[in-house]
């Protein structure tokens, strides 16, 4: 191979490479941010399984699964299997329902398999409606436990900085947890939890800066009151929160972005400084949600598939302040875009849309931030220019304060270029063998990787 710049070198690179050793390569590279996480559905299966039964990592808590339907008379609740409860939601319930369920910690191994898969879409009929519909109702308990909610956040910190993530702003509502006995905690406790546990020398040593968006369900009846209370928390805690987002399914109509413009208004003329990242395109189907979701004031749209079909938006977001937040492996899976040769996310990226690429919920995939860039390089032919790119556009487009985004930016700058000069040599095949890179699932079933 001829050594040239490493511009000219990557597209030699892309040629000459084994799927292994390409993602490998993009393992190791410095990849900036994840702009578009959701906390809970970002934990592993695996992980969840871990930490609902090791006493010693959920403070001496048992939690329990419901593993069969006895149609008992006395409950009207429709059939859920794997949904998780902690003891004293146990506790409330009828005889008869309580033999529908089984501690966690006690599941023969078919029920082991089944309750992960349970929170995977890992197979081919699992879609939009098991994710929206099953898996984060199953969660339940287990997501509104705030010490294993921080504890997974530090594990995503690790899993995200041993990939060369350095950043991490995450959708987290502080208002949803509830102590053992099922009362809401105040969410002044809840972020002094989290901030003491991000100050703590194993969160520390990821070297990933974490903050957090506070999401509001778009179609809930209250959503209205719901954003009005987002805003005041955010206001009062902007050392770690630093936005508000719209989540929920765009195929309801109760959360179309309109609903939500006055709503915007008003606080527009209390609060300054409270920055708007919302979902909206999250469908192939044309219409207006993207235009409308920039009206309400977000300067982020998350997925933006369907900006494809709107023209005149799409002119407006080139070369503009307006970022779109990318998850192609989501966009997949949900069915939103099976064929992901034919994702809109190139398009965007080559016209001037800035663009970056996130994981989502990657727990729920099984994958990484890696599998990302993979699937954008192996499909796209991403030039190095464009993967640079996309790591500076995931630091300039975060919400983080001005001083913390200069530093981030600036160690981006000073990573890529240690990347360049340790990869530009004649024994870069060596140096990639000394990488221990971690495969997703996702990987080895769609890509054939397995390390």
């Amino acid at each position: 191979m001829v050594l040239t710049t490493f511009l000219e070198w990557f597209e030699q690179l892309k040629k000459i490479t084994t799927k292994e050793q390409l993602y490998t390569f993009l393992f190791k590279l410095p990849k900036g941010g994840d702009l578009h996480n959701h906390l809970d559905g970002s934990t592993s299966p695996e992980w969840w399984f871990k930490a609902a039964t090791d006493k010693t990592m959920n403070g001496g808590k048992k939690f329990f699964t419901r593993t069969q339907n006895l149609k008992c008379q006395d409950n009207n609740e429709p059939f859920l299997a794997y949904k998780n409860l902690r003891e004293s939601s146990y506790n409330q319930l009828s005889d008869c329902v309580k033999l529908e369920y089984e501690p966690i910690s006690t599941l023969n191994e078919e029920h082991k398999r089944n309750w992960l898969s349970s929170l995977k879409l890992d197979t081919s009929d699992k879609g939009c409606d098991e994710f929206f519909e099953c898996i984060f109702p199953r969660l339940l308990d287990l997501r509104q436990d705030l010490e294993l909610l921080t504890e997974s956040l530090v594990e995503n910190m690790r899993q995200l900085g041993d990939e060369g993530v350095r950043y991490l702003e995450t959708i987290m509502n502080p208002f949803r947890f509830q102590d053992v006995n099922g009362n809401l905690i105040n969410s002044e406790t809840v972020a002094s939890h989290f901030r003491q546990r991000l100050s703590q020398p194993d969160a520390l040593a990821t070297g990933v800066t974490v903050r957090f968006q506070l999401f509001v369900m778009r179609f809930a009846p209250d959503a209205e009151q719901q954003i009005e209370d987002a805003y005041a928390f955010v206001a009062a805690h902007r050392d770690l929160w630093v936005g508000v987002n719209l989540v929920g399914r765009e195929d309801n109509e109760q959360g179309q972005p309109l609903r939500f413009l006055n709503t915007f208004r008003k606080l527009r003329r209390t609060y300054s400084g409270i920055q708007l990242s919302i979902h909206a395109g999250e469908t192939a189907k044309p219409n207006n949600y993207i235009r409308n979701t920039l009206l309400l004031g977000a300067t982020r749209i998350g997925h933006g598939i369907n900006l494809i079909s709107d023209p005149e938006t799409m002119l407006l977001m080139r070369n503009s302040k307006y970022l779109v937040e990318i998850n192609l492996i989501s966009n997949r899976l949900l069915g939103y875009v099976p064929d992901l040769s034919l994702h809109p996310f190139p398009e965007y990226l080559r016209i001037g849309i800035p663009v970056c690429l996130n994981t989502d919920d990657r727990g729920i995939w099984d994958s990484n931030m890696t599998d990302e860039y993979y699937t954008a390089v192996r499909l796209f032919n991403l030039s190095w220019n464009e993967i640079v790119q996309l790591g500076h556009n995931s630091l300039e487009y975060s919400f983080v304060e001005s001083e913390v985004k200069a530093k981030l930016l600036a160690d981006y700058q000073v990573d890529i270029a240690k990347f360049e000069q340790k990869y530009l040599a004649e024994d870069w095949v060596e140096k990639l063998e000394d990488v221990k890179p971690v495969s997703s699932g996702y990987a080895e079933k769609n890509f054939g990787i397995n390390f």
